[in-house]
């Protein structure tokens, strides 16, 4: 059967498990199965337990085709992970985890830690800077969580939350003008935050161009920094932040009718997963996108604890770029 190019076929092919041992291999080892532990390339295979068994001794001899992926130690077979992948890097508004658990049979439990194994495979870190070839670039924030109708103000006449409301979350956007988008949650959104995501994704002289924040103030000796204020237009000729506008839009189109409910310390990972959707619109078809995923699962194991924030450190201080 050829490669597949809907989900349907996706569905028909994956539902072979020598289909799914294939392709993850030639992932894993695209030059030959080796051993994990000691490198040797002779390891014959188990049919019988389809995992391979070093002929030197040491530990872990036996290991899988799920070895150093973000599949490595899930009892959940590679037919319904890859059909996973599939659905979540094509879903344009993302795909929840009940729909997940009842699509490939599987508890919404899983299915959620599942999605979050798969989000962090979208993470698509860059050390090239945006606008280092002149491109316009759009700088913005935003919150996620509570709406303001949720809010309350005290005596001072600062914003608090209401009981049973969650706070909001601020998320820092850069945009290359035909380019891509890198987004990340900062813990303010004061000028330290900010500009310090500047510096370290664009390149110095590049056209940057914000709204009126105070935060963006002292930009200009380093970059061709313009402000367009939103209490007086939204466009300025070529001034404006409408790129990334659009981009926080879908954003929360997909956190609200699609997840509804978004822990703070996971958010970088839905992040990921739409900077991926947004960023790769404009692949070829469904199988190129689902390819690109399972291109990146390598090195990237997330366990439970650590999605649940049971090990001392949150996912958003081990694994966020």
């Amino acid at each position: 059967m050829k490669k597949p190019k809907t989900l349907q076929q996706a569905i028909l092919f994956f539902a072979d498990p020598d289909n799914c041992l294939k392709w993850v291999v030639k992932l894993r080892w695209p030059n030959g199965v080796e051993c994990p532990t000691c490198g040797r390339t002779d390891a014959p295979f188990l049919s019988n337990q389809r995992k391979w068994q070093c002929k030197s001794v040491h530990h872990h001899r036996q290991f899988s085709a799920k070895i150093g992926t973000i599949f490595e130690d899930s009892p959940i077979p590679l037919d319904k992970w890859l059909v996973a992948v599939w659905l979540i890097a094509n879903c344009k508004n993302g795909i929840s985890s009940y729909e997940v658990a009842k699509a490939i049979g599987v508890t919404q439990k899983s299915a959620w830690f599942m999605l979050h194994r798969i989000r962090l495979a979208m993470q698509t870190g860059s050390f090239l800077k945006l606008g280092r070839n002149g491109s316009e670039v759009e700088a913005d924030e935003t919150f996620i969580g509570g709406a303001a109708r949720n809010m309350h103000r005290d005596k001072h006449h600062r914003r608090i939350t209401a009981t049973g409301s969650k706070d909001k979350t601020p998320v820092f956007g850069i945009l290359e003008r035909g380019g891509e988008v890198r987004a990340s949650v900062v813990p303010t959104r004061r000028k330290k935050s900010l500009q310090a995501e500047i510096r370290k994704h664009v390149a110095a002289g590049s056209p940057v161009y914000t709204d009126a924040l105070m935060s963006y103030q002292g930009l200009s000796p380093d970059y061709a920094h313009k402000v367009i204020d939103h209490a007086e237009k939204y466009v300025d000729g070529r001034v404006h932040t409408n790129g990334l506008e659009n981009f926080w839009s879908l954003l929360k189109r997909g956190l609200k009718g699609t997840y509804v409910s978004v822990e703070p310390f996971h958010l970088f990972l839905y992040l990921d997963e739409q900077l991926f959707r947004y960023n790769y619109r404009k692949l070829r078809d469904d199988l190129a996108r689902f390819e690109h995923v399972l291109s990146h699962v390598l090195g990237k194991r997330l366990t439970y604890a650590e999605v649940t924030g049971k090990v001392g450190t949150t996912p958003l201080e081990s694994f966020s770029s």
